[in-house]
């Protein structure tokens, strides 16, 4: 399922809201990144949020946003502190380049106000240094939004290899992430533009969807640093994508497992696939809702899945229970994955860029 219907669906279904509790009072930072647009269409579904401030320093893509979903004008700010200090939000949801997410959560910090951001956390190691650095002087919290972590196929995942270890130890993973490319599906213009630059960016195709792969075996692996990160990238369609990579394969060695990243804008079809294969068996993820498995003395089977606990099931509801305190961040969203994350992703910069293993260890940042 696309990822803006699923949001819709999410939004509107699983509201939050006790009775006597105020709606969250969220800010958004940056208008760039265009999963916005799907944000704003489907929070203006929900009672249990409200977009109390925009923040954008582009006054003609607010104007776009604010004739697109019948704004106020007076909702809308050119400079971030500025708006921090008058709206005064409990949380902000970050829609800026990947760059620029350490200059929000900096700014958020300073004030105690806690983040979200879409993926992926930072383009390098100091970045996602300062990031970490600021959330711990502020005692906030920093939440990464991947569409991938609120799948029901993830979670029935994690239940069956991790929980009740139905397959035995986790020897390979597999993830095979992207769709046909920017240009191709068509993002808007201002999105177009830091997807293919490599500062604000990081990459092409290594960092918009290697970062999904990364993030599932992080999860998988316990937050456990890899021993290697091996990389190959290429650029198939020049003429689009001059400055960046539009092709990336990425070997992650662990002591005892090996995971496979395959992230792309040459696709035939969007995609966002996961399999991981232990001693005894396996599970492959086709989505979000779809979950294939193969256990010792069986043929393969598909599983039907659960819907997700309320404030696990979209951004919002998770964003809304951490930060009314109702549950701490952990796992997929959590700053401490995305840190190995960034690791690993720079690690297959560097290694695509000079031919070379990139040796991690495994041993603590």
């Amino acid at each position: 399922m696309h990822m803006i219907v699923r949001l819709a669906m999410a939004l509107s279904i699983f509201p939050l809201l006790a009775a006597g509790e105020e709606p969250l009072r969220l800010c958004i930072a940056g208008l760039v990144h265009g999963h916005v647009d799907g944000f704003l269409r489907a929070a203006a579904q929900r009672k249990d949020v409200q977009i109390a401030g925009i923040f954008d320093p582009d006054k003609a893509l607010q104007q776009r946003y604010a004739q697109r979903y019948g704004l106020a004008e007076s909702v809308f700010f050119t400079d971030l502190g500025g708006m921090l200090e008058r709206v005064k939000p409990e949380a902000v949801a970050s829609f800026t380049s990947t760059f620029d997410h350490a200059i929000v959560v900096e700014a958020c910090a300073k004030r105690h106000i806690h983040v979200m951001m879409e993926k992926p956390l930072a383009v390098n190691m100091d970045q996602a240094r300062a990031i970490e650095r600021a959330a711990h002087a502020g005692g906030i919290q920093v939440i990464v939004n991947y569409e991938t972590t609120w799948y029901p196929s993830h979670a029935a995942m994690w239940r069956l290899i991790k929980e009740q270890k139905a397959a035995g130890d986790i020897r390979k993973m597999v993830a095979m992430d992207g769709h046909q490319g920017p240009k191709e599906i068509g993002v808007g213009p201002e999105f177009f533009a830091w997807l293919t630059d490599p500062v604000k960016n990081g990459a092409g195709a290594l960092f918009d969807f290697g970062c999904y792969g990364a993030n599932l075996m992080t999860w998988m692996m316990d937050n456990q640093r890899p021993v290697a990160v091996t990389a190959i990238t290429q650029t198939t369609k020049p003429a689009i994508y001059a400055r960046v990579d539009d092709e990336a394969s990425v070997l992650v060695e662990y002591p005892r497992a090996q995971g496979i990243i395959q992230a792309s804008w040459n696709w035939p079809f969007n995609r966002k696939d996961f399999e991981v294969y232990g001693e005894r068996g396996y599970a492959i993820a086709t989505g979000g809702d779809a979950l294939h498995v193969r256990l010792p003395d069986g043929q393969e089977e598909a599983r039907k899945l659960e819907p997700l606990p309320p404030d696990e099931h979209d951004s919002l509801s998770y964003l809304t229970a951490v930060v009314r305190g109702k549950r701490p961040p952990s796992g997929l969203s959590s700053l401490e994955n995305n840190m190995i994350v960034t690791e690993i992703l720079v690690a297959a910069r560097e290694s695509a860029r000079t031919g070379r293993t990139i040796r991690l260890g495994g041993a603590a940042r």
